[in-house]
């Protein structure tokens, strides 16, 4: 973990209140574990108080610099909107523990699914993935037509299926409608899967799958206070029965879990 202030490189509009900022400076080289996160924070004064948990989109180690996508929904993160090449940013990371990638064999088949802003990470993970030789199909999911980011770059690395509810764009529906034999996503067809996005989409997911004994691993999207387990304000039940309740972090335990781990209630 560390802390410092990186300098904006650019901060754009991409699709439906969707921003693509792009920051350098030396902190990015610690950041190499897909599906981690960083604490962004949000202006220079006290309004807004708290950081922003922000995921990893994209690194390049080589020109030390990193890629975030956010929604500009809240005042943060439109404050964020509203940063400037050049501007400085105070950002702390990397947090938590992200996608595991070791141990992936060439050859096999990952499955990457998600939903809204739980996309970017994907994007990481997705090259991680590539350079060990596996082969890669993404599920997308989002509202409508106008919020589709990211599909052209991740068609670059594998293929790409896109559902939106109301059908303006790809397949009409959920992700979990395109996990069929007819689009050759059936259970068997793959041998891991990876996710980020809303929780109704992780549970039925998790739910699925879990049963199925498929080896599977979710990333939680939460507002936190700290950012690295001090505050317990991301806290999440664990599946095991008979020892009283137990929890998880969200922001050092996760924000990835193994598929069973925590409850998604």
């Amino acid at each position: 973990m560390n802390k410092d202030g990186l300098i904006v490189v650019s901060n754009e509009e991409i699709a439906e209140r969707i921003f693509r900022i792009k920051v350098q400076g030396e902190q990015v080289s610690l950041m190499k574990q897909p599906g981690q996160f960083v604490h962004v924070k949000c202006g220079t004064g006290i309004d807004p108080l708290l950081r922003r948990p922000i995921s990893i989109c994209d690194v390049d180690i080589t020109a030390n610099e990193l890629t975030m996508i956010y929604r500009a929904e809240g005042h943060g993160t439109q404050v964020l909107s509203r940063y400037v090449p050049g501007q400085p940013l105070d950002v702390l990371g990397p947090l938590g523990e992200g996608f595991p990638v070791e141990g992936r064999r060439k050859g096999e088949h990952a499955l990457l699914i998600g939903g809204g802003i739980g996309v970017p990470p994907l994007y990481y993970l997705g090259k991680e993935l590539q350079k060990r030789g596996v082969n890669i199909t993404f599920v997308l999911g989002f509202g409508t037509a106008s919020q589709v980011f990211l599909k052209e770059e991740l068609s670059e690395i594998g293929t790409v299926h896109v559902a939106t509810i109301d059908g303006t764009y790809g397949i009409k529906g959920l992700v979990t409608d395109v996990l069929t034999e007819a689009y050759g996503l059936s259970a068997g067809a793959w041998d891991v899967l990876y996710s980020c996005g809303p929780l109704p989409m992780l549970r039925a997911l998790q739910d699925r799958y879990q049963a199925a004994g498929k080896e599977g691993y979710i990333s939680l999207e939460q507002r936190m206070g700290c950012g690295i387990g001090a505050c317990l304000a991301c806290v999440c039940p664990v599946q095991e029965e008979g020892a009283g309740k137990k929890y998880r972090k969200i922001c050092s335990d996760g924000p990835v879990f193994p598929f069973g781990e925590v409850k998604l209630s």
